[in-house]
């Protein structure tokens, strides 16, 4: 029996995206593209909404029909060729929701990965019990199993930080997500110990902002900048109540690198970062 066809995924798009902008440029409609290229006009725009797999000498070709010059960025679009890749988030598909699984993706694939929340620990950081009290606590409820699907989907993404080549991270804290204390002074004692452990390792950092340090950009909600092989292909998400949302404006970019650098800048450094979050832990 024939797999069924997977719908796009958020780099699908994306890939597609980044071509439509190419031909864009060239200043040639879908229709022209389409018959310059040897292919339909609904071809071309299969393409370019990432629902069609395009081979890495097929983003070249159109990259030469539509003259672009930057020969780093057609690279770059090649390697994020090949079709849908079916990796172990694959396996809860159905089960979760496609952003969910769009979020594994981003995150397998991203050279370096900036996190920025206030209420909650990075979901990356989180341990498996901190983990259930939060997805346990959903509008609407979840029932047990879903809460346990969501739990294993959430520690398998950090395999990211682990391995031979683990992802860079540089995560922004709250000090308010410190002193939540999800699920009791056990598991958030055993979270804030995790945090620690996470913030000594060489690829990742820890910042904390500490109460009183003003307002700051992007307190009202979590921020992921996922790293592309170029900076224009990063991609942002931003967390809210219905879900993920994906950016990749030029203009969203841009707002979102600078609201990261500015809550950055309002953070403790790593080592007191640690000092404080050691403080709060002892106080539970």
């Amino acid at each position: 029996m024939a797999r069924a066809k997977l719908p796009p995924s958020v780099r699908q798009r994306r890939l597609g995206a980044e071509l439509r902008r190419m031909r864009e440029h060239a200043d040639l409609s879908a229709t022209r593209a389409g018959e310059l290229f040897g292919a339909t006009q609904s071809r071309i725009s299969n393409i370019e909404a990432g629902s069609y797999a395009v081979s890495a000498e097929r983003v070249r070709a159109l990259a030469r029909l539509y003259e672009c010059a930057d020969g780093q960025l057609v690279e770059a679009l090649a390697e994020m060729t090949g079709g849908r890749t079916r990796g172990w988030w694959e396996e809860y598909r159905e089960i979760l929701p496609a952003d969910a699984l769009d979020l594994a993706e981003l995150e397998h694939h991203a050279q370096t990965l900036r996190i920025a929340s206030v209420i909650h620990i990075p979901g990356l950081l989180q341990t498996r019990e901190h983990a259930r009290v939060i997805i346990g606590d959903v509008v609407p409820a979840l029932a047990p199993y879903e809460v346990e699907h969501r739990v294993s989907h959430r520690l398998k993404r950090q395999a990211v930080l682990h391995g031979s080549a683990p992802t860079p991270v540089t995560a922004v804290v709250h000090e308010a997500a410190l002193k939540m204390g999800f699920g009791g002074p056990s598991v958030a004692r055993d979270q804030l110990q995790y945090l620690i452990d996470c913030s000594e390792e060489a690829h990742l950092t820890v910042s904390v902002v500490p109460f009183g340090i003003g307002t700051f950009p992007g307190a009202g909600h979590g921020i992921v900048q996922f790293g592309g092989p170029l900076p224009q292909l990063d991609t942002v998400q931003l967390d809210t109540d219905h879900g993920s949302v994906f950016v990749d404006g030029e203009a969203q970019l841009a707002k979102y690198r600078t609201v990261l650098d500015r809550m950055e800048a309002c953070a403790l450094g790593p080592a007191k970062s640690r000092d404080l979050i050691l403080h709060v832990m002892r106080s539970l």
